[in-house]
């Protein structure tokens, strides 16, 4: 992989998708997606060559929960096309961005959409990896974002991006050398040492290595399957009977194990936050309530329980006067083993007041969707992360300026 140049391109000539953010959006209002399933299908029938058809009904495919499909699709479109534009986006942008994607589902990348929404950021799309190679000119842009988050299916992407990126003729953000050090047990290893601060403990085991600690003195114990997301296949396992019976359910060969970490607030419940970092600032990105240890936004009883958003929205209100004062020297030393100039932190606090962290990622969905009837206070805050995402992008540009004029 070795870049060449940066082309004039013609807008006019480069396929225009809804996007991620587009369609998400959608669904998540309650659109079954139905009626752009049909106008899709309706233009590919007319037109097999409609790449941009292809790539948005990929996503509306994974939305739908028709994996295998949606990833059939996506091959095609980038068979056809390895870049794309944003039909919403100016064609006279003051800011012209391009994300560098992978192939995959829609968590292989950063759901990059949502932090440019309303701006003045023009976004292009560029898919790399097996059989797409880096083109001998690359689109127009300012400055790229390497959106490739961290897999086993993405690190010899990664690996190979590693070296793309040093010959890059254009400022970008976010290293892919770093972006490749985010697996949960790395992360655990990275983070095991600092001061205030409980990294959970997951450790990478095959199912024979898994399948031994049922004899054991080491539960509770929470598991899921390599490359999981979402809590899908995560399991708290209480004993040696759970353990037999969660590798009987799970066909994975490869699993994260770590202890449990009981963390729920003196109130009996379960608060966790998602911290989203831009060039070392932190920001509330949400706060999820729930009596269930495994807590996830969509799950947790955030949307029928005003008094759980109030706590969010006091949260938000509140958080740069106090849980990023408590925790500053944490983050600080998280962002500087990190190396990373955008990413997410899922975490919670111990019984004793830590900073317990579950997660670090490249690829949270950190978005405005949310109804302003019910959550009105999310759409200012989210606004602060966007600009200062937007703001990093534009102060990269004018550092890369003034280094090639010195």
């Amino acid at each position: 992989m070795r870049v060449v140049s940066v082309a004039h391109s013609n807008a006019s000539e480069t396929p225009a998708v809804l996007g991620l953010a587009k369609i998400m959006r959608m669904a998540f209002s309650g659109d079954n997606l139905a009626a752009l399933t049909n106008e899709l299908v309706g233009r590919i029938q007319s037109d097999e060559s409609d790449a941009a058809a292809l790539l948005d009904l990929s996503i509306v495919m994974q939305l739908n929960a028709h994996p295998d499909v949606a990833l059939e699709l996506q091959s095609q479109a980038l068979h056809l096309h390895q870049y794309y534009r944003l039909a919403s986006n100016s064609l006279r942008p003051t800011l012209r961005l391009l994300a560098i994607m992978g192939p995959g589902e829609v968590m292989a990348n950063t759901p990059i959409e949502f932090l440019i929404e309303e701006s003045d950021v023009s976004l292009e799309l560029l898919y790399l990896g097996e059989g797409l190679p880096v083109p001998a000119y690359l689109p127009e842009h300012d400055v790229a974002f390497v959106a490739v988050c961290e897999s086993d299916q993405n690190q010899q992407l990664l690996h190979d991006l590693n070296e793309v990126m040093q010959h890059w003729p254009k400022p970008f953000i976010n290293a892919p050398s770093a972006i490749a050090q985010l697996s949960r047990n790395d992360v655990s290893k990275n983070l095991a040492t600092i001061a205030g601060l409980v990294a959970s403990d997951a450790r990478r085991l095959t199912r024979a290595e898994t399948s031994t600690l049922a004899n054991c003195d080491c539960f509770p114990l929470i598991a899921r399957p390599v490359n999981s997301h979402a809590g899908f296949g995560l399991e708290k396992l209480a004993n040696q009977a759970d353990l037999i019976q969660f590798l009987k359910t799970q066909a994975s060969e490869e699993f994260f194990v770590a202890p449990f970490i009981d963390y729920r607030s003196a109130d009996g419940w379960f608060r966790k936050y998602r911290i989203a970092v831009v060039q070392g600032q932190s920001f509330a990105a949400h706060m999820a309530i729930s009596q269930n240890w495994m807590v996830h936004y969509l799950n947790a009883d955030m949307l029928q329980n005003s008094k759980n958003r109030d706590e969010e929205a006091a949260f938000m209100h509140s958080f740069d006067s106090t849980f990023a004062v408590k925790h500053h020297l944490a983050l600080q030393e998280i962002d500087r083993r990190i190396g990373l100039d955008y990413y997410s932190i899922d975490c919670a606090e111990t019984t004793d007041g830590r900073l317990l962290v579950f997660e670090l990622d490249s690829g949270a969905v950190v978005h405005c969707m949310d109804h302003v009837d019910i959550f009105p206070y999310k759409a200012p805050q989210m606004k602060r992360v966007f600009s200062a995402f937007q703001q990093m992008l534009k102060r990269r540009i004018r550092s890369n300026s003034k280094r090639l004029a010195a």
